[in-house]
């Protein structure tokens, strides 16, 4: 009787798993799919005035690869580059000074903020004096671009092209991620598999719909809609930033538009797991608003959807029950599917795609040390800041 029980129960379970993997395929935007890529439009008339912003705190390591890039655009328009050096202890301004001097190309301004007061991210703090010095040329886009994205040469004038053409206030596109060790085979396309779940880009980008998110690498957003929605100020606090602004943009009635980036790259590399886990467990409490309820929802949801079709196909061989083993399999079936089109976009061999349980149980511990490490009073740290909780925060600034 127990043993029927227990068969009864994986049979039930795999069930339940197998039809949420049908409602992702079918109902979830199509998140799967990995040809939301930036529009192709006609060059406008007139090019508009751009200012890019870089935050850049300790990047010396990267700046050589990524900096060029950006001072290499050719944009018809005027543009200029604006690094913001956050407190950096590696030279990293001077770095820049020195490359500009060497490469040419678009005019840079190299600036320093000063320490961040109480209840600004330091990114964000970097972001607004950025901003400040941009508003002054009067620039109709705001390029927001990290130290560790290089940009082909037509990158910026592609962004522009779209956000014009399309009547776009955000025009974001997710950096394709570094991808040459072994552990960043495993987790780096799942992570982006992982965002566009949660943020189907097709919702997006669609009028009328609450679905929010950006991609922080790289955010081309009009200069008049960033100061109607008072960005950065609106946002100050967060530290999963990109997703806040979409939010703040889209609550203001913006139109946005966020897919996956074909000539822009990060070349941050994470050579060892233990640097994925920190990339990922520094802000991924945050994302779950530090809620125990929302990450006891998320650790049983990723049991459920991902761990119980292998456990299922398994236990259901060992047990002799041809239905578990049946729907453990299709579920682990559509999974694998749905992860093909993200490994091709990495150029990654499908091998990998059955190996998605594994890499899911990874980043389920990585979620639950983000909410210890929270607990700790060591949650949201990155390069020797750690960042209160928003409620924890004074809205004063």
């Amino acid at each position: 009787m127990g043993d029927t029980a227990r068969v009864s129960a994986i049979v039930w379970t795999a069930a339940v798993s197998l039809a949420a993997w049908l409602w992702l395929l079918l109902c979830q935007g199509f998140f799967w799919r990995t040809d939301v890529r930036l529009p192709r439009r006609a060059d406008p008339g007139d090019w508009p005035s751009v200012c890019v912003v870089v935050p850049a705190r300790d990047e010396a390591a990267v700046l050589p690869s990524s900096l060029p890039s950006l001072l290499a655009q050719e944009y018809p328009g005027r543009a200029e580059v604006f690094l913001v050096d956050d407190g950096s202890s590696d030279g990293t301004g001077e770095l820049a000074r020195e490359l500009a001097h060497k490469t040419g190309g678009l005019p840079l301004i190299v600036t320093s903020p000063g320490e961040p007061p109480a209840g600004w991210t330091g990114k964000l703090w970097a972001v607004r004096h950025g901003i400040g010095l941009a508003r002054a040329r009067g620039p109709e886009y705001l390029l927001l671009t990290d130290a560790d994205i290089a940009h082909e040469p037509d990158s910026l004038r592609e962004l522009v092209a779209a956000a014009r053409a399309g009547g776009f206030d955000v025009v974001s596109q997710m950096a394709r991620l570094r991808v040459e060790s072994l552990w960043e085979r495993l987790v780096v396309p799942a992570f982006v598999y992982f965002f566009a779940q949660l943020y189907p880009f097709r919702r997006i980008g669609r009028k009328g719909s609450r679905t929010a998110a950006a991609a922080g690498g790289c955010v081309l957003l009009r200069a008049e809609t960033a100061e109607r929605v008072r960005i950065p100020d609106a946002i100050r606090h967060a530290v999963i930033d990109d997703v806040a602004l979409a939010r703040a943009v889209k609550g203001g009635g913006g139109h946005i538009w966020l897919g996956l980036a074909e000539k822009v790259d990060s070349v941050r590399p994470y050579p060892r797991l233990h640097d994925l886990w920190r990339m990922v467990s520094r802000s991924a409490y945050a994302q779950l608003r530090h809620s125990p309820l929302l990450l006891l929802g998320t650790v049983l949801g990723l049991l459920l959807v991902y761990l119980v079709p292998p456990v299922s196909l398994v236990a259901g061989l060992a047990a002799g029950s041809p239905a578990a083993a049946l729907l453990g399999g299709l579920a682990w079936l559509v999974m694998t599917g749905t992860y093909v089109p993200m490994l091709r976009y990495y150029r990654q061999p499908l091998w990998l795609a059955p190996l998605l349980p594994f890499t899911a149980f990874l980043y389920l511990l990585m979620t639950v040390d983000s909410a210890v490490q929270h607990y700790r009073g060591r949650g949201a740290a990155w390069k020797g800041r750690t960042y209160a909780r928003p409620d924890a925060v004074s809205d004063e600034g």
